[in-house]
């Protein structure tokens, strides 16, 4: 058996979503796992000289949290990673990592996982749901909690809507890192305005992309983080200073900006990877080969 999964990468913590909302994005990762051949674990492309081999690759361990799950002998497989999505940029490398683990173990080992318990396994990974979201669903994900666990909900962005992505080649940040520099508490004042602008999310994505820049502020994790990455700080202050909407990718470093017709955003120079890779519509895609 041959199962080759593709995943896109996501956009969390989405401007005024934090916790909540996810974009996926046109820039897969390639999993493939084969059974009845050497059991083996190969990394090509991104990170392949310092992500690990063996049971501790990330894609490994969420196969085997099927395994768990059902009840079933852990499946004997040669896993390669095609991987090009950066780590450690807020583009959901490791969100990637785990559905594409997840749904190459539903399917060596017949489990019949539905979108609610990928969900949930993919949530115990991450400790949130809104990038596994993205990338399990495609397009933007509003993701809640509920006494049955997460949920998530899929909206479609409007075609106008175009994701520029600026990558810092110097600047990394942990994901350890960015939740140590959020505070425990923030002031009523600052969750309300977070509320507001989050209710605008679904609305500016859809037919108002004027709200845009208003829906991508922020007072719950942006301005904290942001001193731990100060080039991102610099072009995130400039692009906003032009008016074009602009937030912190997932924990950052990286920036999304949102082009539209009428508000084009300009490529940066050395030191940077500007990318254009469209909305993802369509979520985790998995063959059997």
């Amino acid at each position: 058996m041959r199962v080759r999964v593709g995943v896109p990468a996501s956009i969390a913590n989405l401007g005024s979503g934090f916790d909540c909302a996810g974009l996926a994005l046109e820039l897969r990762n390639e999993f493939v796992a084969e059974t009845e051949v050497e059991p083996v674990v190969r990394v090509e492309g991104e990170g392949s000289d310092e992500l690990p081999s063996g049971p501790s690759n990330l894609v490994a361990k969420a196969i085997a949290a099927v395994a768990v799950e059902v009840g079933a002998a852990a499946p004997s497989y040669a896993l390669t990673s095609f991987n090009r999505i950066p780590l450690q940029r807020g583009l959901g490398s490791s969100a990637s990592a785990v559905i594409g683990g997840l749904l190459i173990g539903d399917r060596l080992l017949n489990a019949g996982l539905d979108r609610h318990q990928l969900l949930a396994l993919a949530a115990s990974f991450e400790g949130h749901a809104d990038n596994v979201a993205a990338c399990l669903l495609g397009g933007l994900a509003i993701v809640y909690g509920t006494s049955g666990g997460w949920r998530a909900e899929r909206i479609d962005p409007g075609p106008s809507i175009r994701p520029v992505v600026f990558v810092p080649e110097t600047e990394r940040l942990s994901t350890d890192a960015a939740r140590r520099a959020i505070p425990l508490s923030v002031p009523f004042g600052d969750a309300a305005f977070n509320l507001s602008r989050s209710a605008l999310l679904p609305l500016a994505f859809t037919t108002r992309p004027d709200l845009l820049g208003e829906a991508l502020q922020d007072r719950l994790h942006q301005d904290y983080r942001l001193p731990l990455m100060p080039k991102t700080r610099a072009l995130l202050e400039l692009l906003r200073a032009e008016d074009i909407p602009t937030c912190v990718a997932g924990a950052g470093p990286a920036l999304l900006a949102l082009e539209t017709e009428d508000r084009p955003v300009p490529d940066q120079g050395p030191g940077w990877r500007t990318w254009r890779p469209g909305i993802a519509h369509t979520g985790a895609t998995v063959a059997m080969e």
